[in-house]
């Protein structure tokens, strides 16, 4: 993109912004298949396995003129397990041949398999990383989960050294004790970076019921109990791994791991839950594996593009108003978030 044409898009950016009404679409979070080959305590994605739906090539080629159109820059591949969509590195070449960048959310169970696609075909890999060797195959219920993810980073490091491969890794009940080790063992598989987030227990996404019962939520969020251990553990990390945080390697300044005790601790009523600047609605969209549009992972959907056109689908009436009436302070939602978006139109993407 070139100086000219970016400060035409930042505009857009601006007017969407300000209007409520999308004319530039950064950012777009694509799900090329609805199941997964983990089957993680905190996520239910892998019970849909039975009714599997995937992105087509009719599907992104449609979505690649509404790209097109609004300027889209950067392709998210998540899911369920993007890797096990057939196609999925036909619809990579498809944006690519158009500038777009793709990332792949991977568990990274099939990356040994597609090592030589990822390189030559896409930009990035973020990996799920749960813990040290044993908590990680605990959590992702998969015998030799850790080895599989291990194997498959150093395949892709073997054939490009530089090709970045980041994990992230969410703090929940059955890991918060192992977070030192994760760090060490995210430098042992070969990762360049590594981010941290909480679980989300409270809404609809990654396939969650209308609302889970008292005992899955108890399993994945922290106890009472366990909250002064979560913040002596988050303190030590400040402390013992100073290093990663001023260079980098840990994603997160120490203000924002704090803010991972904090939202612990909100839901008894001990802090309140960290405050939400995100933009995600009005930068992003998110395009389901049934073709189904979201303004996040989140909230209520917009519509199906195999029954309209995305941009007629992000600016209806109904979408406009939901932008416009939208109040993260106060929206149930937006509250308790785990993974907001906060784009500012003059950072370049892609």
């Amino acid at each position: 993109m070139t100086p000219r044409t970016f400060g035409l898009d930042a505009i857009k950016r601006y007017i969407t912004l300000k209007t409520h009404k999308i004319h530039a679409l950064p950012v777009a979070i694509l799900m090329p298949h609805s199941g997964c080959n983990c089957r993680c305590v905190m996520c239910d994605i892998w019970k849909g396995n039975d009714n599997v739906r995937q992105l087509t090539e009719a599907d992104v080629r449609d979505l690649l003129i509404s790209f097109k159109k609004l300027g889209t820059r950067w392709a998210v591949m998540s899911g369920g397990e993007a890797l096990m969509n057939p196609n999925l590195f036909r619809l990579c070449d498809i944006l690519r041949a158009e500038g777009i960048k793709i990332t792949i959310l991977s568990t990274g169970l099939l990356l040994s398999r597609y090592a030589s696609q990822v390189v030559t075909q896409t930009d990035e890999v973020i990996v799920s990383l749960d813990g040290s060797e044993a908590v990680h195959n605990a959590i992702r219920r998969i015998p030799k989960a850790y080895q599989k993810l291990r194997d498959g980073v150093r395949a892709v490091k073997s054939l490009n050294p530089r090709f970045p491969i980041s994990a992230r890794c969410v703090i929940q009940r059955h890991n918060f004790a192992d977070w030192p080790n994760i760090i060490d063992a995210a430098r042992e598989i070969g990762l360049d970076r590594i981010s941290f987030l909480p679980a989300d227990v409270s809404s609809e996404a990654f396939n969650h019921p209308d609302t889970w019962t008292e005992d899955q939520t108890e399993a994945v969020k922290l106890a009472q109990e366990e909250l002064p251990q979560l913040q002596a553990v988050i303190e030590k990390l400040i402390q013992d791994y100073a290093a990663d945080f001023a260079g980098g390697y840990i994603a997160e300044s120490p203000a924002k791991l704090r803010r991972i005790y904090d939202y612990y601790a909100a839901f008894y009523s001990q802090a309140d839950f960290p405050p939400v600047r995100c933009n995600a609605p009005w930068v992003s969209t998110v395009v389901e594996a049934d073709g189904t549009v979201r303004p996040c992972f989140f909230q209520p959907a917009l519509g199906n593009i195999r029954q309209a056109p995305l941009p007629e689908l992000l600016n209806s009436p109904a979408a406009i108003a939901f932008r416009q009436n939208l109040d993260m302070d106060q929206d149930p939602i937006c509250r308790k978030c785990v993974c907001s978006l906060n784009l500012r139109p003059t950072i370049k993407v892609g």
